[in-house]
Parts: C-alpha cells; sequence; structure tokens
C-alpha cells in the first residue's frame, strides 16, 4: 500500500511537517514523487518510519537514529529484536515503580511495614536501566564488565540517605557549573569547586576512585555527543569547560 504525506502522519501518528523534514534531512526519503507532485511512500519507508519511531521512543537523539539507519551494515530485524528488548526491560522499570507505588500507599494505610530501602528502590532501578540504555555499551567498553556492575550494585545498595546526598550533589554540580561557565576559566575558583563536586558525585557511584579515570570520564563528555548535549542543554561549550576544569583538577592536561 502507498501512502502520501498526510496519510502516512494520519497513520503513524506523526505531523506531516516532521515527515517533510524527515526527508530533508535525508533519513526518510519517499519512494517517488508522482506527477502532481505528492510524496509517495511505499511498505519500505513504512518500515523505517516505525525503526525511527522505535529508537525516538527509547529517548535516542535524531542524529544518532540517522546514523544507525542509515548504516551500510544496518540489519532491521536484528534492530526490532533489540527494540523488543529494551521496551520489555522499559516494562521492568514501569512494573517495579507501579509496585514501589502499592507499596507506599499499603504502608501509608498500615496495611504493611515498608523500609527506606524499599521506599527508592524503584527510583534507582530506573536510574540504573536508563543509564545502560543510553551509555551501557560504551561506558562498559571503556571501563569493563565487572567494573560496570559493582557500580549499578553499588548504587543499588543506597541507603536513603546516600541517595538523597548524591541527588543533590548532582544538582550542585550543574548549578556551579553554570556559574563557573560564565567566567570563562576553568581553572578558576568556581570552575575546580564544580570538578571537586563532580568527582564527590562519582564517588557515590565508582567503587574506587582515581584520578586518570576521572580525566577519561571528562574526555567521553565531549566525544560522545549524547554527554555533550546533556551538559551543552542550557549552554552549548560547557561539556568542553568541564573537561577542562577537570583535567585541571585532577593534573591530566
Amino acid at each position: 500500500m502507498e501512502y502520501t504525506v498526510q496519510k502516512l502522519a494520519q497513520l503513524a501518528g506523526v505531523s506531516s511537517r516532521t515527515l517533510r523534514y524527515y526527508d530533508e534531512i535525508g533519513i526518510l526519503s519517499p519512494a517517488r514523487t508522482n506527477s502532481s507532485g505528492y510524496r509517495i511512500y511505499g511498505q519500505k519507508e513504512v518500515d523505517r518510519l516505525q525503526q525511527i519511531l522505535f529508537y525516538r521512543e527509547l529517548g535516542i537523539a535524531l542524529e544518532t537514529v540517522k546514523e544507525i539507519i542509515t548504516s551500510p551494515t544496518f540489519d532491521a530485524e536484528l534492530a526490532l529484536k533489540e527494540h523488543r528488548e529494551q521496551l520489555l526491560e522499559k516494562r521492568k522499570q514501569l512494573d517495579l515503580l507501579i509496585t514501589n507505588v502499592e507499596k507506599t500507599i499499603a504502608s501509608s494505610e498500615g496495611r504493611m511495614t515498608m523500609s527506606d530501602q524499599e521506599k527508592f528502590e524503584g527510583f534507582k532501578k530506573k536510574m540504573v536501566e536508563e543509564n545502560e540504555q543510553k551509555y551501557g555499551k560504551e561506558i562498559r567498553e571503556k571501563y569493563g564488565e565487572e567494573t560496570v556492575e559493582q557500580s549499578n550494585a553499588k548504587l543499588m545498595n543506597m541507603s536513603q540517605e546516600d541517595y538523597e546526598a548524591v541527588t543533590k550533589l548532582e544538582s550542585a554540580v550543574r548549578t556551579t557549573l553554570a556559574e563557573a561557565f560564565k567566567t570563562g576559566d576553568p581553572a578558576g575558583e568556581l570552575a575546580q569547586k564544580a570538578a571537586d563536586l563532580h568527582k564527590q558525585w562519582l564517588t557515590y557511584y565508582w567503587t574506587a576512585y582515581s584520578k586518570e579515570a576521572h580525566a577519561g570520564l571528562a574526555q567521553m563528555y565531549v566525544d560522545d555527543e549524547r554527554f555533550t548535549a546533556y551538559y551543552d542543554k542550557e549552554q552549548p561549550g560547557t561539556a568542553a569547560f568541564l573537561r577542562d576544569a577537570i583535567q585541571i583538577y585532577t593534573g591530566q592536561n
């Protein structure tokens, strides 16, 4: 079956403008243009759009999706299997959070006792799974399976106090980093404070800290566009600034 832009947009639940944009950037082009000038999409294009939307639903940046989809080695069947596994993991996260909420309700009504550890289990599990989906492959390649598993286990075993502390630290890193960035000096007092806060934040996840690993992670913030996008969301150049500040802080510059 064939579709015009309008009909395919309606079928997929996206806007016609989105499909035109996908055509412009070369991630999804129509099969042909008919004599009236309408873009026409066939089954191959429908399947590709489905793949694109799967990746977008998993939170993958459009530029990265394009690299995956247009790669000569792209395997649609394998991608579908990977999507299935990731969606099953996502369902596990939701089920865990639902169970956590149900236990909290029962606890507040006096029907059961809920430990502080249980109260935060769902959130910590969700954090681990999201990190795995976004960065698992790169982190495991860089630091090894054992190191990553130990880090995940440390997160899951965090006490309520530790969980609250690391959450506050993450906020403090971003706030201090934003102020430091305005100075333009990665060696300045504020930038070095941000680097130190970043180190403190890392120690809640890492089983062992090293200056070399800290500097290496900071470099990854610049080399990997997903990390860069996270830090550059409010102000472009922040990831590189943090990298420079950490390299100075660790003496690895």
